[in-house]
């Protein structure tokens, strides 16, 4: 009996330290969540896929993340496909590579601007229009919002995604849900010493269990004697420009524009300020999408997807001057769309109306 007082107050502090473990478990878990991000292995097409042999992505916490297993894949600045999720803040990158198209190993070897990278950290980007208040591009959220229509208007950081080209070069890009924003441009290095080649090749015929034979093969059947990476290096041609889109309709009511641009960015605006998108350097747009209502019938909903030939657009921009208005004007009633850069006509490779029904705030009821 004496012993009584001191078992109760052991099973107290049992209780107490039980709770306790159990809700750090649970902070943990929340930590990690809003650190996690998914990681990207893009490139131009099939003809320039690559293969990572080592990889490592730093971080500035110092835990360990890397690249998804296998080649990359997808198109430029989009693989299609992640993997597991890696966690922390993403600072750098430590990559060997194999290009069978050049039979060269590469490594990539960077930081990125630290500041630059937290300062994105910070921010989230909308996806749908804010039902708590005015839509924003972006809110200093921090890491781990993630839009649900209704409840959440805003993306924060999801993804980094790589993407190779020729010659070693490569880009690196952040995604925020339904924007994607180039981080930068780097320049990977031939691996030149033959201890490092002969390490790369003893680690990529092991992981991917190819025979020497058949890598002997495929350097000869993938080899491409001419690959460049020109064509993406210029993609990433910048103009000072932003889309204007207009209706003479009364009733016309515009509620948001996506533009997905040849240097694998993409950004979103709704209302109110895809009324009066600022201007800003931006690529040379591949596709862009508008959508508009002028009554609440099915038929008064619509979106135009315009596809742009970058040759045709480049030229355009560049004769349009320092400071230019994408003028898209949608006829009255809405059977027509017509392009211009500064008052001057844009060449298109296709314009598509469709009849469209979406879930906007300021939509007609």
């Amino acid at each position: 009996m004496d012993n009584a007082p001191y078992t109760i107050r052991y099973v107290i502090q049992y209780f107490v330290c039980f709770i306790l473990c159990i809700h750090l478990i649970q902070c943990q878990k929340m930590d990690d969540k809003k650190m996690a991000f998914q990681v990207e292995i893009s490139q131009p097409d099939n003809r320039y896929q690559v293969t990572p042999v080592f990889d490592k992505i730093k971080t500035l916490e110092g835990n360990r993340a890397g690249l998804p297993y296998g080649s990359s894949s997808g198109n430029w600045g989009d693989s299609g496909s992640s993997w597991t999720e890696q966690y922390g803040t993403p600072i750098g990158a430590d990559i060997t590579y194999y290009a069978d198209y050049e039979n060269k190993y590469y490594r990539l070897n960077v930081d990125f601007p630290v500041d630059t990278v937290k300062a994105y950290m910070e921010r989230a980007y909308s996806r749908w229009d804010d039902l708590k208040g005015e839509t924003q591009e972006y809110k200093r959220l921090g890491r781990g919002y993630s839009a649900s229509n209704g409840v959440n208007a805003y993306d924060s950081f999801s993804t980094l995604v790589f993407g190779f080209a020729p010659k070693g070069m490569v880009v690196i890009w952040l995604n925020f849900g339904n924007t994607r924003i180039e981080l930068g441009r780097y320049q990977a290095q031939p691996v030149t010493d033959p201890v490092e080649i002969a390490k790369a090749k003893e680690k990529y015929l092991a992981m991917y269990r190819i025979s020497p034979e058949r890598y002997a093969e495929s350097q000869k059947e993938y080899f491409i004697p001419d690959a460049s990476p020109k064509e993406w290096d210029d993609y990433r041609q910048r103009y000072h420009w932003r889309p204007v889109v207009t209706s003479t309709n009364p009733k016309f009511r515009l509620l948001e524009v996506l533009n997905y641009t040849y240097n694998g960015e993409k950004e979103g605006a709704l209302r109110p300020w895809v009324l009066n998108i600022p201007y800003k350097e931006r690529a040379i747009p591949q596709e862009m999408v508008f959508f508009w209502e002028t009554g609440k019938e099915k038929q008064e909903q619509l979106n135009a997807r315009a596809f742009f030939n970058w040759e045709k657009a480049n030229e355009a921009f560049k004769e349009a001057g320092n400071k230019v208005d994408m003028q898209v004007k949608i006829s009255p009633d809405n059977d027509s769309v017509e392009i211009l850069l500064n008052g001057k006509p844009l060449e298109t490779d296709s314009i598509r109306i469709y009849q469209w029904s979406g879930d906007y705030k300021e939509s007609y009821k």
